[in-house]
């Protein structure tokens, strides 16, 4: 058995992307009562929206709709195919996203699902999970699918597959780290070395 391995150049990133689908509504399981509770937000303002994104993905270098013009970001979360859910703690301060994107016929992508870093590990994630397939699995939707990478939290394929989702592909991205670019701060995941070019 031989390995292969692939320089990653200094400034660039480079992440194994999961791909994991679900073909059928999994029957619905016994949940625990939480103190959090989802608000749709229609047509977000692109401030607004980005502040949840940070406050939930910086930790994971999430940086995707940091990088959009607001034109494009706007025409993405405005999209009346687009669902787009704060999760709202007991003060109904935001701690969480969730993004549904029906824009594939006959498929849900769950495109942003997380909490902020100091909710995760707690439980709460089975609950949101349970209010995103509620919601994802409606007429005519035949397939819901979700992605995650090794720059996420490594417990979410474990997650996604304790959920019933069935790992589909995999893929290697190779990105600029937005650390680089000032799209996130410096000090952002410490848990990715941040190698100078």
């Amino acid at each position: 058995m031989t390995s292969q391995f692939t320089p990653v150049a200094p400034g660039k990133l480079a992440t194994i992307v999961t791909h994991l689908e679900m073909a059928e509504r999994p029957r619905s399981r016994p949940l625990k009562p939480v103190p959090l509770r989802l608000k749709r937000w229609p047509t977000p303002a692109t401030e607004k929206y980005r502040l949840l994104y940070r406050r939930v993905g910086e930790p994971w270098l999430w940086f995707s709709r940091l990088a959009m013009t607001d034109d494009a970001l706007t025409a993405i979360i405005h999209d009346p195919a687009v669902e787009i859910f704060a999760v709202l703690d007991p003060q109904g301060i935001e701690v969480g996203l969730l993004e549904l994107d029906f824009r594939e016929a006959g498929a849900c992508e769950i495109a942003f699902f997380g909490l902020i870093p100091q909710l995760t590990g707690q439980g709460f994630g089975g609950w949101m999970m349970a209010q995103a397939l509620s919601l994802a699995w409606r007429a005519g939707v035949e397939r819901v699918w979700v992605h995650t990478c090794t720059l996420d939290d490594p417990r979410a394929p474990g997650f996604y597959v304790a959920q019933g989702f069935v790992p589909i592909a995999r893929e290697i991205e190779m990105l600029d780290d937005p650390r680089l670019t000032g799209l996130i701060p410096r000090e952002a995941a410490p848990h990715v070395p941040l190698i100078e070019p």
